[in-house]
């Protein structure tokens, strides 16, 4: 039986959208390949509100998470974490040889703008990377507020996590001044896994230029310099399948409209915090809610794995807690193609199986 998905990615996919994957193959060395990346490219520009250069990766986020750090640090970096993947970016950096500090807050609470001046005022570090929305914690931070600070250091990369946010919730990178904008597919964008999407900055390229040992896959400015010299080509073997279907998507995402499909999202968000607040307890601070996920805390003590095993046998799946906080929470999505409607009768369907 296929479970509907509620879970923070892979998100439910929509039959046209999937059957785009079968779109038969083409050279990815030849015009239409150029056509279809500038395609997506023009398209990806909306979402972003960017007028830069946009990146694709066939990968998940974190490739291209990792890519940005090492790409674009030629001094060290501050990781600013609220969550797993703030830290799964600590992680790389390490792994990576890069030079970087962790600056984490206490789950559940955002990055502060307190936090930040106090980092970039030593002037120790020339690249930040700041989670914008964290699936672990339910958790997004206030990237307009935040940007008032980091702005004041022009010489700084900005690289932005909106994996789980981006197409869901509104994202403004030039007007945050965000160098490095990252998300994937299998999240709002309502796609299955396996490729990544960043802006990439004038800033960027120029930092990128003085980093010695950026890799090769995951190298942002190799990525950028083959768009330039061969006409939007992906420098490796693409995904051609995924961007059919992200082309094709992206219409369907521009012709609901930004401002509704967004509104959609906090619509849905709204239904599943009403219900969490009367029967369980928000996780993270409730002036930094996800539009996309919410994190709930266990206060019943509940089964969590129980409770997917009954939903299961009905045709759906929601999420455990992540890491340290499994069993302690659950989250409950509602990203993508997810409607108010369908997130009700999810809920129904819970408080039938708990007798609540």
């Amino acid at each position: 039986m296929h479970k509907r998905l509620f879970i923070p990615g892979p998100v439910e996919v929509a039959e046209d959208v999937l059957q785009k994957m079968a779109t038969p193959q083409i050279s990815h060395r030849g015009k239409e390949a150029s056509t279809l990346q500038r395609n997506i490219s023009d398209k990806m520009r909306k979402v972003f509100n960017t007028k830069e250069e946009i990146l694709l990766s066939t990968s998940s986020g974190s490739g291209l998470m990792e890519g940005a750090v090492r790409s674009c640090t030629a001094i060290r970096a501050a990781i600013f974490s609220v969550g797993a993947f703030g830290n799964r970016w600590f992680q790389m950096c390490t792994a990576n040889g890069v030079p970087a500090d962790k600056f984490e807050s206490e789950w559940g609470m955002p990055t502060t703008k307190q936090m930040i001046e106090e980092v970039l005022k030593t002037g120790k570090y020339d690249l930040i990377t700041i989670t914008m929305n964290e699936t672990s914690t339910g958790l997004m931070n206030n990237m307009e507020d935040l940007s008032s600070v980091y702005k004041k250091y022009p010489d700084v990369v900005v690289c932005v996590d909106t994996v789980s946010n981006a197409a869901g919730t509104e994202v403004k990178v030039d007007d945050w001044a965000i160098d490095i904008c990252i998300t994937s597919t299998q999240k709002c964008l309502g796609l299955p896994a396996g490729m990544s999407i960043c802006t990439f900055s004038k800033k960027a390229v120029e930092r990128a230029k003085q980093v010695t040992n950026r890799g090769v896959y995951f190298d942002l400015l190799g990525l950028y310099e083959c768009i330039q010299k061969k006409d939007y080509q992906y420098p490796s073997t693409p995904s051609l399948s995924h961007m059919f279907a992200l082309d094709y998507q992206l219409d369907k995402i521009l012709e609901e409209g930004l401002e509704n499909r967004y509104a959609r999202h906090i619509a849905g968000a709204e239904v599943v915090r009403e219900w969490a607040t009367k029967y369980f307890a928000i996780f993270p601070d409730e002036n930094f809610v996800s539009n996309t996920v919410t994190a709930i805390k266990n206060t019943k003590e509940i089964s969590i794995s129980d409770l997917n095993k009954k939903l299961g046998e009905k045709g759906f799946m929601i999420s455990n807690g992540y890491g340290k906080l499994k069993d302690k929470t659950f989250r409950i999505a509602h990203m993508a193609e997810t409607t108010p409607e369908e997130l009700k009768g999810l809920l129904a369907i819970i408080n039938n199986i708990l007798g609540i």
